[in-house]
């Protein structure tokens, strides 16, 4: 099976990658299902990259039937270590302008019924999700932002929203009292089953619009959605181009050791279907000595 231990996962805008070399495309099964659509290896900059369109090619998967697991699951097995989610957003605070890019640090989720762990059906883990995004690798994002030019704002809080409908005015206005900065639809449940599945996780959301609370600019829709990122996306490009080669090779980061403790099911207890489903994610820890259930 080949291999690629960046991940880029695209949202609206971004279907492809200029420059890649030496591209294939890998259809990978997983035991969650097909992820949305065949993933594409190459060479950019120098690095071996995995490129998954979020929402398949012609964009026909909606936000909330999204096939989360599956997408991280594919990526996982492919040897990915790191996810640079891009995604467009709304804003939710004056100073935050389309076409600002914003490397957010928090996250709320307000989306409603999706799979959002890899631990059911006879299995229990608790991953930290305090720093939902990995630190490092949102502080290189933002390096790389700000050499190319970009008006970038580090930190924020990310409010994902259900969709696919867009937010009511009285929505607007409460995340906007909660101080959330950005709303969107992708980035939940991504960052939770990346940290699962001991993946960092870092997002570059394009700003393309106020969403609809904005006094003097028009609410939201999809073609002013569409005509930012058809802006916007040559930026993100440029910031993925620097981004990539100023990733270190070894990680340091809790996200490579983020199930160490999590896995709260004694190993004995664990179904073996349950075992074979997840031992990407937890073989290296069913041996462990210590058994924490039984603490």
């Amino acid at each position: 099976m080949p291999e690629a231990k960046v991940g880029i996962i695209g949202g609206s805008g971004l279907y492809n990658m200029e420059g890649m070399m030496g591209v294939e495309k890998v259809k990978v099964s997983t035991p969650f299902g097909e992820p949305s659509d065949a993933i594409i290896l190459g060479n950019l900059e120098g690095v071996r990259v995995a490129f998954l369109p979020r929402h398949g090619e012609g964009h026909r998967i909606s936000p909330n039937e999204l096939p989360a697991k599956a997408n991280i699951y594919a990526l996982k097995s492919l040897g990915v270590e790191r996810i640079i989610s891009v995604a467009a957003v709304g804003s939710l605070k004056e100073e935050i302008e389309p076409l600002d890019v914003v490397i957010p640090d928090q996250l709320i989720d307000c989306t409603r019924g999706r799979a959002s762990t890899f631990f059911t059906d006879g299995i229990v883990g608790h991953v930290s999700l305090a720093e939902p995004f990995c630190p490092l690798l949102s502080q290189i994002s933002f390096e790389a932002s700000t050499k190319v030019g970009a008006k970038v704002h580090k930190g924020g809080t990310y409010l994902v929203m259900e969709g696919p409908q867009l937010s009511t005015k009285a929505e607007s206005q409460l995340y906007r009292s909660w101080g959330a900065d950005v709303i969107g639809m992708t980035a939940l449940p991504e960052a939770k089953l990346a940290r699962e599945a001991e993946i960092c996780y870092v997002a570059l959301a394009l700003v393309t619009d106020y969403d609809c609370w904005h006094p003097t600019y028009g609410s939201v829709t999809t073609e002013m959605i569409l005509t930012n990122l058809r802006k916007g996306i040559d930026t993100v490009k440029r910031i993925l181009k620097l981004l990539l080669p100023s990733i270190p090779q070894k990680r340091d980061c809790a996200c490579a050791s983020a199930l160490k403790y999590a896995i709260v099911t004694g190993t004995k207890y664990i179904p073996k279907e349950k075992r074979k489903e997840l031992g990407l994610l937890i073989g290296k820890y069913l041996g462990r000595e210590e058994d924490v259930s039984q603490a």
